[in-house]
């Protein structure tokens, strides 16, 4: 039986823009903290977070001993408002030039990821601008999108032509199953936390669920 992604389409989403291959994956436990939005929200995004981890067999902790908090979500109206949160541009470099950049695109999302000295993630920053488009989106939908993809480096260009997720016929959302057997295998305990060579697509692969 094939597997629901072949080596080929795995590749392909951790491969960048660029031409790189790059894949980095947790190296310790999530601990999330969401701003701008309210309680209910709140648990929304963090049960999206849960379940996503639920699938990797990743785990999420209260807080993290380094930095309290290293998964941080921050939705807003404006990329201007980034500016003045407090000590912020000590977390992520060269703040201005990023909402500059951000600004110029006319991008309502972006994520700046931090790494440890094994290349493993231990920090991720998810900037979340409320436009028109996303305003429609669904606070289920949106979070649990947002989750999947801050728990894995893809690249640049892994989900512009297909969503992560698939609408049940209730009218849910859930991980896509070749998602979801993806990032399950990213986290199998002898995977690397962190590749830069193709070749580590060829053992996601293998450990890929088959289509039934």
């Amino acid at each position: 039986m094939k597997s629901l992604l072949d080596v080929s389409e795995i590749e392909a989403l951790f491969t960048r823009s660029g031409g790189e291959y790059a894949f980095a994956r947790w190296g310790r436990a999530i601990s999330p903290v969401v701003f701008g939005v309210n309680d209910e929200t709140l648990k929304v995004v963090k049960g999206a977070i849960e379940a996503v981890c639920l699938v990797s067999n990743h785990h999420m902790a209260e807080t993290d001993p380094e930095l309290g908090s290293n998964a941080m979500f921050f939705f807003f109206s404006d990329w201007a408002e980034l500016l003045e949160v407090p000590k912020l541009d000590e977390l992520v470099p060269d703040l201005a030039g990023l909402v500059a950049r951000v600004t110029a695109a006319d991008a309502n999302q972006y994520r700046v990821f931090r790494f440890d000295e094994e290349g493993a993630i231990k920090a991720c920053f998810t900037f979340i601008r409320m436009d028109t488009h996303l305003s429609d989106v669904p606070a289920e939908t949106l979070a649990l999108s947002q989750a999947v993809q801050m728990m894995v480096l893809w690249s640049d260009t892994a989900f512009l032509g297909a969503s992560p997720l698939a609408v049940m016929e209730g009218g849910g959302v859930i991980v896509k199953p070749e998602i979801s057997g993806l990032l399950a295998a990213c986290y199998d305990a002898v995977m690397p936390i962190a590749a830069n060579d193709p070749s580590h697509a060829l053992r996601l692969a293998a450990r890929m669920p088959k289509k039934q």
